[in-house]
Parts: C-alpha cells; sequence; structure tokens
C-alpha cells in the first residue's frame, strides 16, 4: 500500500512539476535604436517613436516601461521624470504585444548637449506595497540633443560648463578678482572718506 501511495504521489509531481521548471518571465522590446534627428529646445513636449514590449515568456504578466542609464556614460541623462509613457502598466499573455507611446517634456531650464538613456521594458509583480518590477528587462537605446532656446541661455549654460570643466581653478580666479576688486572699492572710499573730511576741515 506504501509503495502504491509512493508511487502515485511521484506520478502527481511527475505531472504537475514541468510546469512549475520551465514556466518563466520574458520580455522583448521590438522597436530598434531611437535616434532623434531633429535638435530639441527645453519647454516643449515632444512626442518620440512608440515602443513595442513583447511578452517572450510561457505565463501572462503585467509589465511597465522604465528608464535606464549607463553608469559612466559621457552623455548627459534625462531626468526619469522628463518621460510620460502610456500605458504605464499593461498585462500581456505569451506572445502578445503592446505598443506604448512615449512623450518628452523638457522643463524650461534644461542644460544643452547630447542625452542618452535606455528606455527598458520590464514584468513586473504585485505585492502588499504595490507593484514591483522583476530583475529581468529588455530596452532601446535613446539619443537626442538639446539646443539652447536662446542666446542669454547658451551664455549661461557655457559659463556653467567653463566651471564643470576647469573646477576648481574658475571659483578660485573668481574669489581673487572679487577680493581685489573689495579692495579697490574700499580704497576709493576711504579716499573718498578722507577727502571729505579735509574739505570739511577747510570750512
Amino acid at each position: 500500500m506504501k509503495r502504491i501511495t509512493t508511487g502515485l504521489v511521484i506520478a502527481i509531481l511527475a505531472f504537475l512539476l514541468p510546469s512549475f521548471v520551465f514556466a518563466r518571465l520574458g520580455v522583448g522590446i521590438g522597436t530598434g535604436k531611437i535616434v532623434v534627428e531633429e535638435k530639441l529646445r527645453s519647454g516643449i513636449i515632444y512626442n518620440l517613436p512608440a515602443l513595442t514590449v513583447v511578452n517572450t515568456g510561457d505565463e501572462d504578466s503585467d509589465y511597465a516601461v522604465s528608464v535606464a542609464y549607463h553608469t559612466d556614460q559621457s552623455e548627459l541623462k534625462p531626468m526619469k521624470d522628463w518621460f510620460m509613457f502610456s500605458p504605464e502598466v499593461f498585462t500581456l499573455k505569451p506572445g502578445e504585444s503592446q505598443i506604448v507611446e512615449v512623450k518628452l517634456n523638457l522643463p524650461l531650464k534644461t542644460e544643452p548637449g547630447s542625452y542618452f538613456a535606455y528606455l527598458e521594458g520590464s514584468p513586473v509583480i504585485s505585492s502588499e506595497e504595490g507593484k514591483s518590477s522583476v530583475g529581468i528587462a529588455a530596452a532601446t537605446k535613446l539619443y537626442f540633443d538639446i539646443v539652447p532656446s536662446n542666446i542669454f541661455e547658451a551664455i549661461y549654460y557655457r559659463v556653467i560648463s567653463f566651471f564643470k570643466v576647469y573646477s576648481p581653478w574658475p571659483q578660485y580666479v573668481s574669489i581673487g578678482l572679487g577680493i581685489i576688486l573689495a579692495g579697490f572699492l574700499l580704497k576709493k572710499f576711504l579716499n573718498i572718506e578722507i577727502s571729505l573730511k579735509g574739505k570739511s576741515k577747510e570750512i
């Protein structure tokens, strides 16, 4: 009897086990590299090419799109809150795909330059705290350039860039010039004060 029971348990496990072992989450991105040829300007909302997210796994799952970066990338990093995805979260069955609209909302003050980011699609799971992403993702590369909106903005960011590149020497020079200017103004003020006192004595 024990042998029969053990054999039955093994048979049931053998039937169910493949569904646990081989069931997997998967994701793919059907959109190639995105290079925005247009020079973008701050304060404007742009429509970027849509992303196609594909469920390459063999079970239903919720998916979402997010922004990621290279750790040591030379390009500037666009802020994550510049991007708007629609829909933000969606459910896909195995083999299904979803087109996600992407908008880029540039703030009024945006540093000009070349930007890079990954647009990632990844499965998400529901938990008591809310939805959280699973550690697998597929991504497409995004490149775009931002130019100054006007000459004053161009001058402002050129000065900021100069200070960043050659720091701390520009700061030292600025402090030195400030001290020289303060000394000059103080000396001039003292000379004026002395001359006024001299005149008052003559009177």
